[in-house]
């Protein structure tokens, strides 16, 4: 469903009126008369909006499960990139988004506790999720450091339009992101934290061990590949996210991080792209994110957030390991040029192009501390 920002009603001037901000993201509604699955369905999650999330879960039983089954019966090199596809065209994007927005709001009624477990370890492994691990780095250290030197995931200390710089970033995760995660929460005494997070980390390894005594072949297509894609992508992804930093205010959630808008990746994987207002509230149901950001457009330009439209996280860290600021400018959404909803002062000048390509750059110099040892 498009949503769109009013016009203002600012004074009239010999300017021509700005045009308005139109937003494509989806807002969710469960359907009006849900078919007898979708009833039954409904019964078992905690909020109707998300029944996609079930329904992705189904798809997974129907179509993945058995494919994986079907290499570890007998293995096939076509049968193996048949897989491969329909994981990484099909998948692995929204159920790491799923994860996400299951991990900040439970997705089934505590009753059914189980398939909320289900969600984690059954599914996870398949798509390159170690059980726990996620809700153990996102939920308990980054939303809390917010992207501040304490957190380890933390973008500050780097150079954040340099290949190299984020060699050295994903380097020291898949060195020790495991062992400073445990080594956090055992510092902030979030014992039961770190011990989800090694048993989710271990049990995954001795799975992996098991399997590739049984089926070598499937074992690398069905975990060790997904795996490794999906712990160097959420790095990636944390970049693009937190690329943009005003040196000024690194702990103000609305420079530290970014928002994409009319994305095709906000209508796969559940507004994802709305990192700034998650940040703001990490609560905050998925389907809300367009509203909060529609009703907020002059916070948003107050504070100098950097916005994109028609691009994801990927494409911004692609952008910035090529140095294209100018493709990035081409993305820039200036809420300056347009006419926002409850404005009532005098509107600012928009910036011209290189004026943002200027402030992209200052946004992307390292800020405060040291950058960690290379591995």
């Amino acid at each position: 469903m498009a949503q769109s920002a009013t016009p203002s009603t600012s004074p009239a001037s010999d300017a021509p009126p700005r045009p308005t901000l139109q937003l494509t993201d989806p807002t969710y509604a469960p359907p009006a008369r849900p078919n007898a699955l979708d009833q039954r369905l409904l019964t078992l999650i905690k909020d109707p909006r998300d029944l996609p999330f079930v329904h992705l879960m189904l798809q997974f039983a129907a179509i993945v499960l058995p494919l994986a089954v079907a290499l570890f019966v007998g293995f096939n090199g076509w049968l193996a990139l048949v897989y491969l596809a329909v994981v990484f065209v099909g998948f692995i994007d929204r159920y790491i988004l799923m994860l996400h927005c299951t991990s900040h709001r439970k997705l089934f009624h505590p009753r059914y506790k189980a398939l909320n477990t289900a969600v984690v370890w059954l599914l996870g492994p398949f798509f390159g999720e170690t059980p726990e691990t996620y809700f153990a780095h996102h939920i308990g250290m980054h939303h809390p450091e917010s992207n501040q030197p304490t957190d380890l995931s933390t973008t500050m200390p780097f150079e954040r339009d340099r290949l190299g710089h984020f060699g050295r970033y994903l380097g020291r995760f898949w060195a020790r992101g495991i062992l400073d995660l445990s080594r956090y929460h055992r510092r902030h005494s979030r014992t039961k934290l770190m011990r989800r997070a090694v048993i989710g980390e271990l049990s995954f390894v001795a799975l992996v061990v098991v399997t590739l005594w049984i089926n070598p072949a499937a074992a690398l297509v069905v975990f060790v590949v997904p795996f490794v894609f999906t712990r160097s992508a959420m790095m990636a992804g944390n970049w693009g996210q937190h690329a943009f930093i005003d040196a000024a205010s690194p702990e103000n959630c609305y420079r530290n991080s970014i928002t994409c808008i009319n994305a095709r990746y906000n209508r796969r994987c559940f507004n994802d792209g709305y990192h700034i207002g998650h940040h703001l509230r990490a609560t905050r149901h998925w389907s809300e994110m367009p509203g909060e950001f529609a009703a907020n457009l002059v916070r948003y330009r107050d504070e100098d957030a950097i916005l994109f439209s028609g691009i994801d996280f990927f494409m911004v860290w692609l952008y910035l390991m090529r140095g294209r600021y100018d493709m990035l400018a081409d993305r820039f959404v200036d809420l300056r040029a347009f006419a926002l909803p409850g404005d009532t002062g005098p509107q600012p000048t928009p910036r011209t192009r290189d004026e943002i390509i200027a402030l992209l750059r200052t946004r992307t110099r390292p800020i405060g501390v040291a950058a960690p040892a290379p591995i």
